[in-house]
C-alpha cells in the first residue's frame, strides 16, 4: 500500500499517525499517572514529577480504602444504580422508540415535535427538584433512575436503527398472529443488538459517573453513590474521611492523602473500563446505522 503511494501522501500519513500517537499518549498520561501513584509506596509518592511506573511497589493504599466500609456502600449503590437504571432506561426507550419508527403512526410528526422539543426546554433545577420533592422520591434510591430513565436523543438514535430494519418481517410476523408488543420482544430487539449495546453503554457510563443528582437528592449516608464518596475525598478534601480510612490499620508505611485518592479513582474508573471491550464491536455499527437513517 505505502509503495502506492506519492511522496505527498506517506508525508501526510506519516503526520497523521505521529498526531495521533501524541493525542493517545496525552489521554493515556492521566490513567498511567494515576495508577502509578496509587501503586507506589509512601515514600516515592511523595516525590514530585511524573509517574509513569510506580516506584517501591505498594498495594497499602488499596488495602486501607478497601478498609473503610463506606466505599463497599457507595460501590453496591452505584452498581445497583447502573444495572438497574440501564436496563429500565433501555426499555423505556425501545417503548417510545418502535412506535415512533412506524410512518402509520396517526399523528406521527406532532409527537415526534412534542418530545423534540424537550431537548431545548427544560423546567430547570429548582421546578426539578420541587416536583421530585413532591412525588416523595427524595432520600429514595429511585430517585437516581426515575428522573433520567428517558434521554430523547438517544431514543431518537433508537428510532432510527428501527427505521431501518425491514418492514416484511413485521408484516410475517403479524400473519402469524403477533402483535406489537411480541414483535418489539422478539424481532426488533434481538436484531437492534448494536444499538442497543450503544446505548447500554451510553447510559451505563452516565449512570456510573453521576454524582450530582445524588448529592441534591440523598443524605442518606447509606445510600451514597461511588463518586459522591469520590468527591468528598478529592473536591472537598475532607481531612475526617481521609484519617477514618487512614487509621483503620496500623503500621508504618501508612499512605499518603495523593496515593488514597489515586486508589479511589482507579477504583472508580477501572470496572466501566472493562465493560467497554464487551460492547465495543456493536458501538461503531450502532452509532451508524443509528444517526444516518432519517
Amino acid at each position: 500500500m505505502l509503495s502506492k503511494m506519492t511522496v505527498g501522501e506517506r508525508l501526510f500519513q506519516l503526520v497523521l499517525v505521529a498526531f495521533i500517537s501524541l493525542m493517545c499518549a496525552a489521554m493515556m498520561y492521566p490513567f498511567i499517572h494515576v495508577l502509578a501513584l496509587s501503586l507506589s509506596s509512601y515514600e516515592e509518592s511523595l516525590r514530585p514529577g511524573i509517574h509513569l511506573y510506580p516506584r517501591g511497589w505498594s498495594l497499602d493504599a488499596y488495602k486501607r480504602t478497601f478498609a473503610s466500609g463506606d466505599i463497599f456502600i457507595a460501590m453496591g449503590n452505584s452498581v445497583f444504580r447502573t444495572v438497574v437504571g440501564t436496563a429500565l432506561s433501555i426499555f423505556a426507550m425501545a417503548l417510545g422508540a418502535y412506535p415512533l419508527s412506524k410512518k402509520y403512526l396517526p399523528h406521527r410528526a406532532f409527537y415526534t415535535t412534542f418530545i423534540v422539543f424537550t431537548m431545548f426546554f427544560s423546567g430547570g433545577l429548582i421546578p426539578s427538584y420541587l416536583l421530585i420533592k413532591a412525588l416523595g422520591l427524595m432520600d429514595s434510591r429511585w430517585v437516581l433512575i426515575i428522573p433520567t430513565l428517558f434521554s430523547t436523543f438517544t431514543m431518537f438514535i433508537m428510532r432510527n436503527f428501527f427505521m431501518s430494519i425491514p418492514a416484511e418481517l413485521e408484516e410475517s410476523a403479524r400473519m402469524d398472529g403477533a402483535n406489537d408488543v411480541r414483535i418489539l420482544l422478539t424481532i426488533i430487539m434481538p436484531l437492534s443488538k448494536p444499538i442497543l449495546a450503544t446505548v447500554a453503554l451510553w447510559t451505563a457510563v452516565a449512570h456510573w459517573n453521576a454524582w450530582f443528582d445524588a448529592l441534591l437528592y440523598i443524605s442518606d449516608h447509606y445510600k451514597m453513590v461511588l463518586q459522591l464518596y469520590l468527591r468528598k475525598l478529592i473536591i472537598e478534601n475532607q481531612e475526617q474521611a481521609m484519617q477514618t480510612i487512614m487509621l483503620q490499620t496500623t503500621g508504618d508505611s501508612r499512605p499518603t492523602p495523593e496515593t488514597i485518592k489515586a486508589a479511589v479513582l482507579m477504583i472508580a474508573t477501572v470496572p466501566i473500563v472493562i465493560v467497554y471491550p464487551f460492547l465495543q464491536k456493536y458501538f461503531v455499527k450502532g452509532i451508524m446505522v443509528g444517526s444516518l437513517k432519517g
